[in-house]
C-alpha cells in the first residue's frame, strides 16, 4: 500500500517559545509546552545551571540549549518568552524581552517594585507585544465557571468576597530558613488578590489591612518569616473581600474563590482531588491533592495554550476570539495585584490599613488585549 500524502501548507506556522529558567515551574511550562500546547513549540531554553538545562532540553526533545537569556532573545526565530527565572529577574527580563520584540508570559509577580514593573511595561507598550502574566487560576474550570456566572449578574452587585490559599504541608515547612522576605504576599496571596480583582471586574482595591504570622514555624518569627496571614481588601465599589493563606494544610491543596452579591453566591474551588467520597467505619474521606501542577495541571496547560493563540493571533493578524469576559491576565492586572501584595507588606509594617498605591497608573496601563 502506498502512503497517502499529506498537505500542511496551509496551517499556521506554529509559535516558537523560549523557556528563560527551568526550575520547578519552568520546568512543568516547559513539558506543557513541549508535549500538551497545540501549535507551539519549546525552541530553546535558557538558565545559568546550563547542566539542568540541557537535561530537560534532551528529556523534550528541544535542541538550543544556553547559560544565557540574551541569546534566545537575539534569535530571529524565536516568537515568544516564557520567563520562569528568579523574581528579582523579572521586569528586567520583560522589558529586554519586549525592546527585543518577543512576546512574554511571565511567570508572577511581574516585578518586586512598582517603579520597575512600570518600566518594564512601558517597553511593552512600547514596543506592541502581547503580554501575559501567569494568574493561572483564571483557566481553572470552576473558576472560570464562576466568573461567567459573575459577568452574567447571577450574583447581583459584589458585597462579600473571599479567596483563599493553603499550601499543603505535614506542620512543618522544609528549607523555611531559604523562604524570601514576604513570600507570603508578593507569591502567594497575590493569586487571591488577582482572583478578586477578576470577580469584583471593574471596581478597584483602595485600601488594605494585612495581618501575619509564623504559626507553623515560630521559631523564625524573629527572622522575618510569615506563613500565615489574612488581608481585608475595601474596593471602589464598596465591597468588602477576605485573602488568606498558609503554608502547611496537612489535608492538602486546598484552594477557593466566593462572591456573594445582592442576589445570591457564587463559588469556586474545591478541597477535593475529586468529587467521590468514601464512608468507611472510619468515618468519611476523600482524596485531594498535594501539588499545584496536580490541581492546576489543565489550568497551566491552558493559560499556555491562550498565549501560544494570542502571539499566533498578533503575528499572523488574525482577529482575536472574543469571550463574555475578560480571561486573559495583561500589564495592568500583573501592576495592580503587585500593588495590593506592596500594600500588604507595609500595612504588616505599620500595624495599620494601608492605601492600595499608583491606582491612577494602574488604569493607565495599555488597554491592548492581554494588556
Amino acid at each position: 500500500m502506498a502512503y497517502i500524502t499529506q498537505n500542511f501548507s496551509g496551517l499556521p506556522a506554529p509559535v516558537r517559545i523560549g523557556l528563560i529558567g527551568s526550575g520547578w515551574m519552568g520546568a512543568f511550562h516547559a513539558e506543557s509546552i513541549a508535549r500538551r500546547v497545540p501549535g507551539a513549540v519549546l525552541a530553546a531554553i535558557a538558565d545559568p545551571n546550563v547542566e539542568s538545562a540541557e537535561a530537560l532540553a534532551r528529556s523534550l526533545g528541544t535542541a538550543k540549549v544556553t547559560g544565557n537569556a540574551e541569546d534566545i532573545l537575539a534569535d530571529p526565530e524565536i516568537d515568544a518568552v516564557v520567563i520562569a527565572s528568579p523574581v528579582r529577574f523579572h521586569s528586567s527580563l520583560i522589558a529586554q524581552a519586549a525592546a527585543a520584540g518577543k512576546h512574554v508570559f511571565c511567570e508572577k509577580p511581574a516585578g518586586q517594585g512598582l517603579e520597575e514593573l512600570d518600566a518594564a511595561l512601558a517597553a511593552v507598550e512600547a514596543a506592541g507585544v502581547h503580554f501575559q502574566i501567569g494568574f493561572n487560576r483564571r483557566y481553572a474550570d470552576d473558576f472560570q465557571a464562576a466568573k461567567k456566572d459573575l459577568a452574567a449578574g447571577v450574583a447581583g452587585t459584589p458585597q462579600l468576597l473571599r479567596s483563599l490559599t493553603r499550601d499543603p504541608g505535614n506542620g512543618s515547612i522544609p528549607h523555611a530558613a531559604r523562604v524570601p522576605a514576604w513570600t507570603i504576599f508578593l507569591e502567594t496571596l497575590i493569586h487571591d488578590f488577582d482572583t478578586l480583582n477578576w470577580f469584583n471586574q471593574g471596581a478597584e482595591p483602595v485600601e488594605v489591612y494585612a495581618v501575619a504570622d509564623a504559626l507553623v514555624e515560630p521559631g523564625l518569627r524573629d527572622q522575618g518569616f510569615l506563613d500565615t496571614a489574612v488581608v481585608t481588601i475595601r474596593y471602589s465599589n464598596g465591597a468588602v473581600a477576605v485573602a488568606e493563606a498558609n503554608f502547611s494544610a496537612l489535608y492538602g491543596y486546598d484552594i477557593r474563590g466566593e462572591v456573594f452579591g445582592s442576589k445570591g453566591m457564587v463559588q469556586a474551588g474545591r478541597a477535593t482531588e475529586t468529587a467521590a467520597r468514601r464512608y468507611t467505619a472510619e468515618g468519611m474521606s476523600a482524596d485531594t491533592p498535594r501539588l499545584n501542577v496536580e490541581l492546576f495541571r489543565q489550568a497551566y496547560t491552558d493559560e499556555l495554550a491562550d498565549f501560544a493563540d494570542a502571539v499566533r493571533a498578533q503575528r499572523d493578524g488574525v482577529p482575536s476570539s472574543s469571550s463574555a469576559f475578560t480571561l486573559t491576565p495583561g500589564a495592568a492586572d500583573a501592576r495592580r495585584a503587585l500593588a495590593m501584595a506592596l500594600a500588604c507588606i507595609e500595612s504588616v509594617k505599620q500595624n495599620a490599613p494601608v492605601a492600595v498605591p499608583g491606582l491612577a497608573a494602574s488604569a493607565a496601563v495599555g488597554g491592548r488585549a492581554g494588556a
